[in-house]
C-alpha cells in the first residue's frame, strides 16, 4: 500500500468537503535529510501534512509555503508544496529544546506565515500569531479569518515498527445556502475526532472513510501522489557562485581546497574544485607553479 497519497472527497448529502493525506517516504526524505531531534521532526512531520492540505485547495496552478518562526528553541521551521503534491522542507534550531512538543515551547514567540504563489497572477501571504498551542488549531484560526469557512484539522505523526509516519484529515463546510450547515458539520467533525492514530498510519484510504462515515454517502475522487522533491541542482550552485564573482570564488578555493556548496532541504552535496571554477568563469588556468587543487 502507497502511503504517499492525498484523497478528495465530498459529502453529498451535505455541503461539507474532505481531504486526507497520508505521507511515508515524503516525510522520511525531509527528516533524513538532516540530523533532526524528534521534537523537530514531529514538527516538520506536521507541517507537512498541513501543506499537502493546504496545497490540495488550490484552484490554480502554483505553490505554497507554511513557515513557522519565532523566538523559541526552533528559529524557522517551513515545507513548500506546488499543485502537483512536490513537497519538500527543512528547520532551523538552536539551544536546548524542550521536552515536548507543544508549538509554543518550540517556536516560542512567533507566527504562522502562509504564502501563496500563483504562476500567474499575484502572490498573496497570510501572517497569523501562534495563538494555539498546536499547528491545527493555528490554521484554523486562519481559514476563519481569511475564507470565513468553518475548517477542523487532525494532524498526526508517530512512528510504525521504527519508521516515522505522519498523516491527517482536514474537513471544511462549502458556501452554503441550507440553515442545517451549521449542525451538518459539527455531526461530521464528532465522526472525524473518532481517527485513531494507528488507523490513519497503517489503514488505506477508503476504509478509514468507510470506519469514519458509513452511515453518510461520500464521494471519493481519484487520489492524487504526494512525493519529495527538491529543486536544487548543480546548475543552481553554478549560478550562486557567479554571482559571488570570480576572485571571490577562486579565493575559497584556495583557502579550503574547493568549494562545498550543500543544500539543507535534501542533503545533496555540490563539489566544485579549481579546475571547477576556471572552467565555469572561462579564464586561462594558472601557471602550474600556483594551479589551484
Amino acid at each position: 500500500m502507497s502511503q504517499d497519497l492525498l484523497h478528495r472527497y465530498l459529502f453529498e448529502e451535505y455541503e461539507v468537503r474532505g481531504e486526507l493525506v497520508q505521507l511515508d517516504q515524503t516525510y522520511r526524505h525531509i527528516v533524513d535529510a538532516q540530523s533532526y531531534p524528534l521534537q523537530v521532526q514531529t514538527l516538520l512531520g506536521e507541517l507537512l501534512v498541513a501543506t499537502s492540505l493546504l496545497t490540495a485547495t488550490l484552484k490554480f496552478e502554483g505553490s505554497i509555503t507554511v513557515q513557522l518562526q519565532g523566538d523559541g528553541p526552533v528559529k524557522m521551521a517551513v515545507i513548500n508544496g506546488d499543485h502537483n503534491q512536490q513537497l519538500r522542507g527543512v528547520a532551523r534550531f538552536e539551544g536546548e529544546l524542550p521536552s515536548s512538543s507543544n508549538l509554543k515551547d518550540l517556536v516560542g514567540n512567533g507566527q504562522l506565515v502562509i504564502t501563496i504563489s500563483p504562476e500567474q497572477g499575484e502572490r498573496y501571504q497570510g501572517i497569523i500569531a501562534l495563538s494555539s498551542d498546536t499547528l491545527a488549531g493555528c490554521l484554523e484560526a486562519y481559514f476563519a479569518q481569511s475564507e470565513q469557512l468553518p475548517t477542523r484539522l487532525w494532524i498526526r505523526t508517530g512512528m510504525v515498527e521504527g519508521e516515522p509516519k505522519a498523516a491527517g484529515i482536514m474537513v471544511q463546510a462549502l458556501p452554503a445556502q441550507s440553515e442545517d450547515h451549521e449542525a451538518d458539520f459539527e455531526h461530521l467533525v464528532k465522526l472525524t475526532e473518532t481517527i485513531k492514530d494507528e488507523e490513519l498510519f497503517t489503514l488505506p484510504a477508503v476504509d478509514i472513510l468507510y470506519r469514519l462515515y458509513h452511515q453518510d454517502e461520500v464521494r471519493v475522487f481519484e487520489p492524487q501522489a504526494v512525493a519529495f522533491r527538491c529543486t536544487c541542482s548543480r546548475e543552481r550552485c553554478e549560478h550562486a557562485l557567479l554571482q559571488v564573482g570570480r576572485d571571490e570564488a577562486l579565493s575559497i578555493v584556495l583557502e579550503q581546497g574547493g568549494i562545498d556548496m550543500h543544500c539543507d532541504y535534501c542533503g545533496s552535496h555540490y563539489l566544485f574544485d579549481g579546475s571547477d571554477v576556471e572552467s565555469l568563469f572561462n579564464i586561462t588556468p594558472p601557471s602550474d607553479t600556483n594551479k589551484l587543487h
